[in-house]
């Protein structure tokens, strides 16, 4: 049997912490950069926009609207009459919410998929968390979107003064999702040991 000497232990541990970082970076930039190019794609009058994609592959559009129409309905639930269309949810007697591309939480989305995939751990550890990881987002961003309407239609005078729930909706995913990652960082490399 050969036995692994500390030295070659430390090897093969930065080597793998190399590639990580490496593989993290190079996901992160094609998941982000790709949204983006796609959301060019998509949008009529920019740079790269293409009909027939737009119109059978809008995957932006479509989780625009898994958004807005939970949030109306828990608008709803809490007395308001909220309407809205592919973009815009205005709470009547309340205020009016653009959700644009920033909006949507795919920057989070494609930290957490970069680094889900990017970290060595067995693959259907790596899809749950990947699966995990999405819907907390998606569901977060659910309750801040309907947060938003709810807080502005109950508080009428601080719609002027709220600008940085993008911020803060970050910071607050952000936290959540590092938690979730820690603990299955935990896991994953404890069952290597």
């Amino acid at each position: 049997m050969n036995e692994i000497t500390p030295q070659e232990a430390k090897k093969q541990a930065d080597r793998k912490a190399i590639k990580f970082v490496i593989a993290l970076f190079i996901l992160y930039i094609l998941f982000s950069q790709g949204n983006l190019f796609m959301n060019s794609v998509m949008s009529p009058g920019s740079r790269y926009y293409n009909a027939f994609i737009a119109d059978h592959f809008n995957y932006i559009q479509g989780l625009k609207t898994a958004l807005i129409k939970p949030a109306v309905w828990i608008i709803k639930l809490f007395g308001f009459y909220a309407i809205h269309n592919e973009m815009d949810v205005m709470v009547v007697n309340g205020p009016y919410l653009r959700i644009n591309y920033s909006c949507l939480g795919l920057g989070v989305m494609s930290f957490l998929a970069a680094f889900v995939l990017a970290f060595p751990a067995p693959w259907k550890s790596t899809f749950k968390m990947l699966a995990i990881g999405l819907i907390t987002i998606y569901l977060l961003n659910i309750a801040r979107i309907a947060g938003l309407g709810l807080l502005f239609g109950f508080f009428q005078s601080q719609r002027n003064y709220f600008e940085y729930h993008h911020e803060i909706f970050n910071v607050l995913v952000y936290i959540c999702i590092f938690i979730i990652l820690y603990f299955w960082i935990r896991k994953n490399t404890k069952s290597k040991k």
